[in-house]
């Protein structure tokens, strides 16, 4: 198990890693995840592509689907969705001594010209929402949202620049931002819908989801998991914060056994669609 003495922890125990969420670009998030061996985007890379296809066909002749991701960070699963890469590759490029080497403002224009030689042909529209105005500004700058909204929508109702992005967008995606919103986010956001929108979102088994479900059908979305499946996140920092998540997971009423037990956080896969009939 990685260990880390020098972070704190939230009021449920969990390591705070604030201080690499919002940063000019994404190295130091990449040095500092890769001992805990993050990987979440990795599973989420094959099902956003397999649920932007299904909502595309769902859509007839509208065109390509805009994806709009919550908590979209420096926008790596921009990256990987419309990108020939794998989450393995980025791990590789930003720990990397050239890399480290680089001036941010170098880096972006390299990561420009990265990126933009790895597009692919079924890349399609990406907006970005998260509090952290570095990292989307990166993400913008290097080309792989095309639009970002830092507004906190826990606090706050969305401004008319959001809303209008919302109401193009067809597929919700999210990434353990669950762990840091509430149905409140997914309520505003889904009150701006002007077209039929799908969420595809894995959350932490320590959060409850219920309430975001709950949310998500008033506004006529049916939320479906598999139970039996789960997607690791990452490793625990320290003894503690896996006998943290294991205690919360048996108060969410799950089994722990082979999963937060053995050292590792755990998600689901939450889909949500419109009900039909």
């Amino acid at each position: 198990m990685a260990t880390d003495r020098h972070r704190t922890a939230t009021a449920s125990g969990k390591t705070r890693f604030d201080d690499i969420y919002d940063q000019p670009d994404p190295r130091a998030y990449f040095r500092t995840l890769a001992p805990y061996e993050y990987e979440i985007p990795h599973h989420a890379q094959a099902v956003f592509r397999r649920t932007r296809e299904q909502r595309s066909r769902a859509a007839g002749h509208e065109g390509p689907v805009t994806v709009l991701d919550v908590c979209c960070s420096y926008g790596i699963n921009a990256a990987l969705l419309n990108h020939d890469l794998t989450l393995a590759d980025l791990y590789a490029r930003y720990t990397s001594a050239a890399i480290a080497a680089l001036t941010p403002q170098e880096l972006i224009a390299c990561d420009k010209e990265f990126y933009a030689g790895r597009r692919r042909a079924d890349a399609t529209p990406m907006i970005g929402l998260d509090v952290a105005a570095n990292a989307t500004r990166y993400a913008l700058d290097v080309g792989l949202l095309d639009e970002a909204y830092t507004e906190d929508l826990e606090r706050c109702p969305p401004g008319p620049g959001l809303c209008r992005a919302v109401a193009r967008a067809g597929l919700i995606t999210v990434t353990g931002g669950t762990s840091y919103i509430t149905h409140r986010t997914f309520d505003a956001l889904l009150g701006c819908a002007r077209r039929p929108v799908w969420v595809s979102a894995f959350a932490l088994r320590t959060v409850p989801y219920r309430r975001i479900a709950a949310t998500l059908a008033a506004h006529g979305l049916a939320t479906v998991t598999d139970f039996s499946r789960t997607y690791p996140q990452r490793l625990f920092t320290s003894e503690r914060e896996r006998r943290d998540a294991v205690r919360q997971v048996i108060l969410a009423g799950e089994d722990p056994t082979g999963h937060e037990s053995e050292g590792r956080y755990h998600t689901r896969l939450y889909e949500s669609r419109p009900r039909t009939g």
